[in-house]
């Protein structure tokens, strides 16, 4: 679960920074953005390294 959860942060931050930060897509993505991070924070996992958006 974990694994997966890294790997769909790490993919759905790229697609973050290709988007225009005003396009509802990218206002969608970054919900699961949210939702990922606080499953990864709470699980543990030290996000410094891998948070490329950073919001």
């Amino acid at each position: 679960m974990l694994k997966i959860s890294i790997e769909e942060f790490s993919r759905l931050q790229g697609y973050m920074l290709l988007s225009d930060k005003e396009s509802e897509s990218y206002k969608s993505m970054k919900v699961r953005y949210v939702e990922l991070k606080v499953f990864l924070t709470a699980s543990g996992i030290n996000l410094t390294e891998l948070d490329r958006v950073k919001e």
